[in-house]
């Protein structure tokens, strides 16, 4: 492939914001308040955080030198640097993985923007629980309201992609992880002062390892890496816009700090005020979209004001970070294509986000008139989440570990996670231990996991 200029972040805070931002989403405030509250609460958090700074680190270091080393999309990346070997379907995994997230999760995004409206439009007052359940039952099966949101949702963020990688991702980034904090923190301060918050920040602070099981290190792990997306071509994708003067370790631990720091604090902002009306913390996936909204009108049922505005910023939080991830999974795709086949950086963009919506029609559609057409007993939706969250996801991590630590040249990886021995690494014979033994294992222990593998030897 010809050699060409390619664009950079141009500051240090860029680079931090957008790999935040890509790592920072829907899992955050979406997928790990009920995963932790699954788990024991506080005894799932010192587990997460363990798997993120033991295993998820280890592995995000390892896509930033690779893609800051072939200075190239995913695909490209691993044909550079691995050429003509097999290597090469790592990459050509992160980018399929990266565009089939794209084109379901953009179909949750877009319900984000309906819940948006319902608040805005004050669409919450009184409702009861059953009338939160049926009101999102009878959005989600509605054939045309759930396309336009994703379609509002997939042009959103093809305007920023289409402005370049400093004007478009950089610059979104500037804007929205700062706004993405602020809102974060007036919505804890709001949350942990309810009446009988304290049983939730009680929840969040008291590890109860009662209920922590070999199931719950394996959830852990997972969601550390859905967490931080690791294995979709999103952080390698960024790292080829990073300039030779990057450090990545510290890069990687700042984004992981970053990514955990939101996924606590929508803790502080959910469990205080689901305790405060009784609610259980481990409603499950519909916390968000059900659960919630009922939440917020009955702790501060009292307040109408407070309730609208808590409900409007929520769920304004809710889409910004989803738009934040959607922005990082749209580049892994329209770098490919853009690189790759010569074509025009909004021609790729065009093509991409043109193909996600189509996609995304077929997800949405399968919560309503496609309900009933399945795949090994999925939906559509469903086994796009299956096959990504449970298969590609941990194969992706797992090839990028074994990558890293055991074919690239040693001296690459010194030079590149060092910047050419300009930089003390204290724990670089750490790092890679980690990616030679120990994160192939786990990770292949989360694959195993996610099939149902174990389930099926305690059954037998």
């Amino acid at each position: 492939m010809m050699k060409r200029d390619r664009a950079n972040f141009g500051s240090k805070l860029g680079v931090i914001l957008a790999s935040a931002g890509s790592a920072v989403g829907l899992g955050n405030i979406w997928r790990f308040p009920y995963e932790a509250g699954s788990n024991g609460g506080a005894a799932f958090i010192l587990i997460y955080l363990g798997c993120v700074f033991v295993l998820g680190l280890p592995v995000m270091i390892s896509e930033f030198l690779i893609g800051r080393r072939s200075q190239a999309n995913t695909a490209g990346a691993y044909q550079r640097m691995a050429l003509g070997t097999p290597w090469r379907w790592v990459g050509r995994l992160g980018v399929l993985t990266g565009f089939l997230i794209l084109g379901y999760y953009s179909v949750v995004a877009g319900w984000t923007l309906e819940y948006i409206f319902e608040a805005t439009t004050n669409g919450f007052a009184g409702k009861d629980a059953q009338g939160f359940q049926a009101a999102f039952d009878s959005f989600a099966a509605n054939p045309w309201r759930p396309m336009l949101w994703m379609v509002t949702f997939m042009l959103a963020t093809h305007f920023v992609i289409v402005r370049g990688v400093e004007k478009g991702i950089e610059r979104s980034s500037k804007i929205m992880m700062p706004a993405l904090f602020i809102i974060i923190l007036v919505l804890v301060v709001c949350s942990i002062t309810l009446p009988g918050a304290g049983a939730g920040i009680e929840f969040l602070l008291k590890p109860d390892f009662s209920k922590v099981t070999a199931g719950t290190f394996l959830s852990a792990m997972g969601q550390a890496f859905f967490s931080l997306s690791l294995g979709m071509g999103c952080l390698c994708t960024y790292a080829s816009y990073f300039s030779k003067q990057t450090n990545l370790t510290r890069t990687a631990f700042s984004v992981g700090v970053i990514d955990t720091m939101v996924a606590i604090l929508a803790g502080f902002i959910i469990f205080p005020a689901a305790f405060s009306v009784g609610i259980s913390p481990d409603t499950g996936p519909s916390l968000v979209f059900i659960t919630l909204p009922n939440v917020f009108q009955q702790a501060f049922g009292g307040m109408p004001a407070l309730a609208y505005v808590f409900s409007v910023l929520f769920y304004v939080l809710l889409a910004m970070a989803a738009l934040t991830s959607t922005i990082s999974m749209h580049e892994v795709s329209t770098a490919y294509l853009h690189e790759e086949f010569n074509f025009s950086r909004k021609k790729a963009a065009r093509i991409v986000t043109a193909s996600c919506i189509f996609l995304g029609i077929f997800c949405s559609l399968s919560y309503g008139v496609l309900k009933g057409y399945t795949v090994f007993g999925l939906t559509v939706f469903n086994l796009f989440d299956y096959a990504t969250a449970k298969i590609m996801l941990p194969a992706g991590g797992f090839f990028i570990s074994l990558f890293t630590g055991w074919y690239l040249d040693r001296r690459i990886v010194w030079s590149e996670i060092t910047n050419d021995g300009s930089l003390q690494v204290p724990l670089y014979r750490l790092i890679i231990f980690i990616l030679k033994f120990v994160a192939p294992i786990f990770i292949a222990l989360i694959f195993l996991h996610g099939l149902g593998v174990f389930e099926l030897f305690e059954r037998s």
